[in-house]
């Protein structure tokens, strides 16, 4: 089920509103591992996330990772504690330069941004993600990329004239799956 919301989220709102760019090529070639993580400590978060970077350095037929925590992370600032710590991990376990990390979670808040600024859900999703991106990657789609830096602006303006209420009954719809 939760899976499947991610799925719903990535196909309707992060391709359909084309927030990110490159997502439709990985998605459309099933090059996405989608990996639902049932446990809620920081401990058994790390650990799947390094199990993950080892399947992308031993399966070059996936491009990317999500790895969904269904039931853990929901506070947003346990999140950040999570994400601060897993970034610092990929530097300690040699992977800087090579693995990145993209976050998405349902309370997700832009910093210097009003609470209710529609922007935020850019990087909302019905449950909190760690994306895991190979660097290669992303530098190959954006030297082919003509204006990368205003993927970010069209997000912010796509996000504005969508509303904060389309947004909230996406969210909602997709938990409730």
């Amino acid at each position: 089920m939760t899976v499947d919301s991610i799925k719903q989220w990535l196909d309707e709102i992060v391709i359909g509103q084309n927030f990110c760019p490159f997502a439709r090529y990985v998605r459309d070639n099933q090059q996405i591992r989608f990996v639902e993580n049932t446990q809620d400590t920081l401990d058994e978060a790390l650990l799947s996330l390094h199990q993950e970077i080892l399947t992308l350095e031993s399966d070059e037929d996936v491009a990317t990772t999500l790895i969904i925590f269904s039931s853990g992370f929901t506070d947003f600032d346990d999140y950040l504690d999570l994400l601060t710590v897993a970034n610092e991990l990929l530097d300690e376990w040699g992977y800087a330069g090579e693995y990145q990390l993209a976050s998405f979670h349902p309370d997700y808040l832009f910093e210097g941004e009003a609470e209710s600024a529609a922007s935020h859900y850019t990087n909302r999703a019905p449950y909190p993600v760690l994306h895991i991106l190979r660097e290669s990657d992303v530098e190959n789609v954006l030297a082919h990329c003509p204006n990368p830096e205003a993927i970010y602006e069209n997000n912010q303006v796509r996000a504005h004239e969508l509303g904060v209420k389309w947004f909230r009954q996406k969210l909602s719809a997709y938990r409730q799956k």
